[in-house]
């Protein structure tokens, strides 16, 4: 079964594919971007970008992470990427997100986290969706409060980041909500 892809009113969200490299080594590459998530590496090389758009539709088709690449309806441009990973059991996903520098304060983060939400509730019938930033990654916090998530709490020096401890702001939203 193939993801299928979503829309808002300035973004299409769709599933990854391996065209899609050249535009994620750009925009991931940035050390902006790497050093304020979790699991990107610095420097980012190209073979890297390769190797995971390549296994996006299979981390799908097992039920344990959708990936959607975010482009703007207006010109098709790879803006960023958003991706929930899932667990079936508890019915809960963890959002992630990164928009290209380029194209930051524009919204796009929070849309698409509206629209992947609404995906998570109404699609793939989750219960609960969370998110987590790193302190210093405050524009992150704001996004998930636009999104209309809940801020429930700080764990101090919970990840390493290149060698330093860093401390995670988690947001979240019940379905209820």
């Amino acid at each position: 079964m193939e993801q299928p892809s979503t829309e808002t009113d300035r973004l299409i969200l769709r599933p990854f594919t391996l065209a899609d490299a050249t535009d994620v080594h750009r925009l991931v590459g940035d050390w902006d971007i790497a050093s304020t998530t979790l699991y990107i590496p610095h420097p980012y090389e190209y073979w890297m970008a390769e190797e995971w758009t390549g296994v996006r539709q299979g981390q799908f088709e097992s039920g344990k992470e959708v990936n959607f690449a975010i482009n703007l309806k207006s010109n098709g441009a790879l803006v960023g990427g958003i991706s929930l990973d899932i667990n079936q059991t508890d019915e809960h996903g963890e959002l992630g997100y990164y928009i290209g520098k380029p194209y930051w304060n524009n919204g796009y983060a929070t849309e698409a986290t509206q629209a992947v939400i609404k995906y998570g509730f109404e699609v793939l019938g989750l219960q609960r969706v969370f998110a987590a930033h790193f302190v210093r990654n405050q524009a992150s916090g704001r996004v998930m409060q636009k999104a209309g998530m809940t801020y429930e709490g700080c764990l101090r020096q919970h990840v390493k980041k290149w060698d330093a401890f860093e401390d995670m702001m988690y947001y979240g939203i019940i379905h209820e909500d």
